[in-house]
């Protein structure tokens, strides 16, 4: 009998047969191709499972010119290309002889090609530069969230699900049962979780699940976001990602943590050298430290995102690294040998993790291929530290809002070299069109200081 969940170990000719299997077995009726926009928002298309043969020849037409940052009008028919790795029975829909499946895909051109505006390409593209230079990269992204209640009408209140704190567990966490019935559903879809807690803040939530490779982090962490909304819905709760939700407590991350392996071992790993870093790792770090600014447009893609990046919140917004300190912007964990790797801390849970994986892995590729070498680790407090302080070190900050960090995606190369030319063009006017909407509208800040005063 076959099992549920697919095994990335075969080939695509064995998972196509398990996979006819699992429909069977679990009398799958609905599958839902699941692809992403240029900003990451999951995008769907259901068919009846009697369109199966269809779907895995890529047959699936889709209007590009009606998904953000794809196709003009006159250019607008693309194809889906289901990645059988990703088929999962979706567990909230099972019941007595029905379920509903799911694949994530990449977009396609008609003539089979891959389409270069969608994000999956561009992930695509920067794992195949790794493999050029012998490296597969191993991506582990930790997304944090907020439960909000709902209303009656299933829209967000400002109301948090809970008022715990870190690490605080029932009865003040009312999360923890939605986060029970999260992991199961994530569980059921072939993840490895690793750990579920409360957060720093009230309401915030955060569930680890294991590393995988760049894709299919990628791929886990756009299925997480989407069942962690799906699951809190039926709670009466609604999930946020939104990296700063409420003024004055912690706002929510996406640390990635990356490794790069060659030949079976770690990379970045060297026994012999003070902090166990290869020649590798600091200047893959040296490649992020040279291109964080122009990159962060990416990491960090909303006007709310910079509303984070501010001292005294525990989010970094201080270039620098170090071994151990929090308070700097990449951290290299305890744990080495196999498990190695450089944590950036900047990235929030609203990038689009298809081209947040590719600028971090294509930025430290540069600090490879060119040898730069890493500035001198950081490990006081630098949250702490005075201006002055922070000006005889040589500590940089990040940009301070999306114009800021637009312009320097504009102005630098790893932004255009990572996304090419058209997702890079269609996601500059896209943040461009959302920072003007932004400083022409009125808001509530202004109307509270202003509107009696003046």
């Amino acid at each position: 009998m076959a099992e549920a969940v697919i095994s990335k170990e075969k080939n695509d000719a064995e998972i196509l047969v398990d996979i006819k299997e699992i429909i069977q077995l679990k009398s799958v009726e609905l599958i839902h191709l699941q692809f992403v926009d240029i900003e990451g928002i999951l995008k769907s298309i259901t068919v009846t499972v009697d369109q199966f043969d269809d779907v895995i020849e890529g047959k699936q037409m889709f209007d590009g010119s009606s998904v953000k940052g794809f196709s003009p009008i006159n250019k607008s028919d693309l194809y889906l290309i289901p990645d059988y790795s990703t088929f999962a029975v979706l567990p909230w829909t099972i019941e007595e002889g029905y379920s509903e499946a799911r694949f994530l895909c990449s977009a396609a051109n008609p003539d089979g090609t891959p389409f270069e505006g969608d994000t999956r390409n561009v992930l695509k593209r920067t794992v195949e530069r790794a493999a050029d230079k012998g490296y597969t990269i191993s991506v582990g992204p930790e997304l944090e969230f907020f439960l909000f209640k709902a209303d009656e009408n299933g829209n967000p209140t400002m109301e948090l699900g809970d008022n715990a704190g870190y690490f605080e567990p029932s009865p003040k966490d009312f999360g923890e049962r939605v986060r029970l019935e999260i992991y199961r559903a994530l569980k059921a879809m072939g993840f490895i979780i690793e750990a579920s807690h409360h957060e720093v803040a009230e309401g915030q939530h955060e569930i680890n699940f294991k590393y995988a490779d760049a894709l299919g982090a990628a791929d886990m962490s756009t299925t997480y976001k989407w069942v962690v909304k799906t699951i809190a819905q039926k709670f009466g709760l609604h999930a946020t990602f939104m990296p700063k939700p409420i003024f004055g407590i912690n706002g929510s991350g996406m640390h990635v943590n990356m490794s790069f392996f060659k030949d079976g071992e770690n990379a970045f790993y060297d026994p012999t050298d003070d902090l166990q870093l290869s020649q590798e790792a600091y200047q893959f770090i040296a490649g992020l430290v040279e291109n964080v600014k122009s990159f962060t447009a990416i990491t960090n893609p909303l006007v709310n995102s910079y509303k984070r990046l501010v001292p005294g919140y525990e989010a970094p917004c201080y270039i620098a690294w170090s071994a151990s300190n929090r308070s700097a912007l990449i951290r290299i964990p305890a744990k080495k040998g196999m498990a190695t790797r450089v944590e950036l801390r900047c990235p929030d849970p609203s990038a689009n993790p298809y081209l947040t994986f590719a600028v971090i892995a294509s930025a430290g590729l540069d600090g490879i291929e060119k040898g730069l070498q890493a500035q001198a680790a950081i490990n006081e407090d630098i949250f702490h530290m005075t201006e002055e302080r922070r000006a005889e070190l040589g500590i940089d900050n990040l940009p301070g809002s999306l114009v800021e960090a637009v312009n320097e995606l504009e102005n630098g190369e790893i932004g255009r070299k990572t996304l090419g030319d058209h997702v890079f063009s269609e996601y500059v006017a896209a943040k461009k069109e959302e920072w003007d909407s932004y400083r022409t509208a009125v808001h509530t800040w202004e109307l509270t200081n202003y509107q009696s005063k003046f």
